[in-house]
C-alpha cells in the first residue's frame, strides 16, 4: 500500500510525472527561434539540427527510456514576439525546460520569467555574459563562448597579429554588440582604437560607418554583429574600396553568404568554440554527417548546424548524468556539479555552483572563400582581467555509438 501510494503521489493515472513536460517515456522541451525574419537565413537552421540529434537519441533508445519531443515556436529574432510564445510553451504546452532560446534580445525579454517560474533555462543560443549569473538566474546556464571572452581572445588575437595596427570596432548596438567591445576593451589599448562605429537592428546599409573608419584610416576592423550585417560590411569595404583586414565575431559568420562575394586577397579573421565541419577528420564531424543525413537531409550541413546538433548534445549528456529521476531541480543540481564533457567544443565547460558560464573560450580561425582553416591553438579566459592562455588537452573523441556516458 505504501509503494502504491508513493506511485500514486509520483504519478498520474495517464503516467505523467509530477514534473511538467515529463511522464514515464516522454520529455517535452520548447524553444523560441528565427524561423522567419532577417535572422532566419542563417539562424533558422539550428533548432531541425537540434531535433536531428535528438531523433536520433530517441531511436537509440532515448535518455533512460524516455524519448526527447521538442516543440520549437518562431519569434522571428523579435522580443515582443519572444514574450509571447515562450509562455505559451509553458503553460500551455507544459514543457519540461526551455532549450537553446537563440538571440541575445529575444531571450533577454523572457530569461526573468523563466526564472520565476522555476523553468530550467538551458544553453540560449548566445554568447551574453548576463546568463552566467547564478544568483539572480538560477535556472539559466549559457552555453557557447560567452561575447566578453570571445572579445578577450579576437582582441587579443588581432592586437598580437597587427601589432600597432589602427583597430576600428564595428558592432550591433544591444547586447550582443556591447559584451564584444567589453572584452574587447579588456586586451586591445584604448590608444590603439581610433573609431567605434554601431549600428542598430534593421538598419540597410552601412555606408556611414565604413565611411567614418575610413576617414579614420583604420587598418583592422573588428565586427561584432550578425551574419546579414558581416557579410554588408563585406559588401561595403568592397564597394567603398576598403582595404582594412576584417574580423568578424562567431556569431557573425555565414560562411556561404561570405563566400559569394566577390573575393579579395586578405583572408576574414573569426573564432570558434566549436569543432568546424572543415576538419574532416574529426570523429565529431563524422558522427554529425551521420546524424544529419539520415534525420535531416534537407538542411544545410554547416556551422550552424553543428552549433545546433553540438547544444543538444550537451543537454542530452545532462538528461544522462541526472539519471532517471527527472525533476527541474536535480536537473540544474546535475550541471552545477560540472564535469559535463565538452563534447564537440574546443575549450572546456564553466558549471558550477557559483559559474553557469558554458564553454571557456575559443579558436581563432581564417576564412578565404570557401576555406575554412583553424589557427593555432584553442584559447581560454575568464571575463574579466585574467589571462588568455591556450588550452593543452585533447579533444575527446566522440562516443562510437554517437551517445554521451551517463
Amino acid at each position: 500500500m505504501a509503494a502504491l501510494l508513493l506511485v500514486a503521489a509520483g504519478c498520474g493515472s495517464d503516467g505523467e510525472s509530477s514534473t511538467p513536460g515529463v511522464t514515464s517515456t516522454t520529455i517535452t522541451i520548447g524553444s523560441h527561434q528565427p524561423l522567419t525574419g532577417t535572422t532566419s537565413a542563417a539562424y533558422s537552421g539550428v533548432a531541425p539540427a537540434a531535433k536531428a540529434y535528438f531523433d536520433f537519441v530517441n531511436d537509440h533508445g532515448g535518455v533512460h527510456g524516455r524519448r526527447i519531443i521538442y516543440a520549437y515556436r518562431d519569434d522571428a529574432y523579435t522580443p515582443s514576439n519572444a514574450v509571447q510564445v515562450v509562455p505559451k510553451l509553458v503553460e500551455q504546452d507544459k514543457v519540461f525546460a526551455i532549450f537553446n532560446g537563440l538571440g541575445t534580445g529575444p531571450h533577454s525579454a523572457v530569461v526573468n520569467y523563466l526564472n520565476k517560474h522555476k523553468v530550467p533555462d538551458l544553453f540560449p543560443a548566445s554568447g551574453c555574459p548576463c546568463w552566467n549569473d547564478p544568483g539572480k538566474l538560477p535556472y539559466t546556464f549559457g552555453w557557447q563562448t560567452d561575447l566578453t571572452r570571445e572579445g578577450k581572445i579576437l582582441g587579443f588575437y588581432m592586437k598580437r597579429k597587427f601589432p600597432g595596427k589602427r583597430i576600428a570596432y564595428l558592432y550591433q548596438d544591444d547586447g550582443y554588440g556591447r559584451g564584444g567591445v567589453k572584452g574587447l576593451d579588456l586586451v586591445v589599448p584604448s590608444s590603439l582604437v581610433v573609431t567605434r562605429q554601431k549600428h542598430p537592428i534593421g538598419v540597410h546599409n552601412l555606408d556611414s560607418q565604413i565611411q567614418a573608419i575610413i576617414r579614420a584610416k583604420a587598418d583592422v576592423i573588428i565586427a561584432f554583429t550578425q551574419p546579414a550585417y558581416a557579410a554588408l560590411l563585406r559588401l561595403t569595404q568592397l564597394r567603398l574600396g576598403n582595404n582594412a583586414q576584417l574580423a568578424v565575431s562567431f556569431g557573425g559568420i555565414d560562411q556561404d553568404a561570405l563566400a559569394a562575394l566577390p573575393s579579395t586577397s586578405s583572408p576574414i579573421i573569426t573564432d570558434t568554440f566549436l569543432t568546424p565541419i572543415s576538419e574532416t577528420s574529426s570523429s565529431w564531424n563524422r558522427l554529425m554527417k551521420r546524424v544529419h543525413d539520415k534525420y535531416a537531409p534537407t538542411q544545410p550541413f554547416d556551422q550552424w548546424f553543428v552549433y545546433g546538433m553540438s547544444a543538444a548534445y550537451t543537454f542530452v549528456e545532462a538528461l544522462q548524468r541526472n539519471g532517471r529521476n527527472l525533476t527541474r531541480e536535480s536537473l540544474t543540481t546535475t550541471l552545477e556539479k560540472g564535469g559535463i564533457s565538452p563534447g564537440p567544443g574546443l575549450t572546456p565547460f564553466d558549471f558550477s555552483t557559483t559559474q553557469h558560464g558554458g564553454y571557456t573560450g575559443a579558436q581563432i580561425a581564417s576564412i578565404q572563400g570557401t576555406a575554412y582553416t583553424l589557427q593555432g591553438q584553442p584559447l581560454t579566459t575568464d571575463g574579466g582581467n585574467g589571462p588568455v592562455v591556450p588550452v593543452t588537452a585533447p579533444l575527446p573523441p566522440a562516443p562510437s555509438d554517437g551517445l554521451p556516458a551517463p
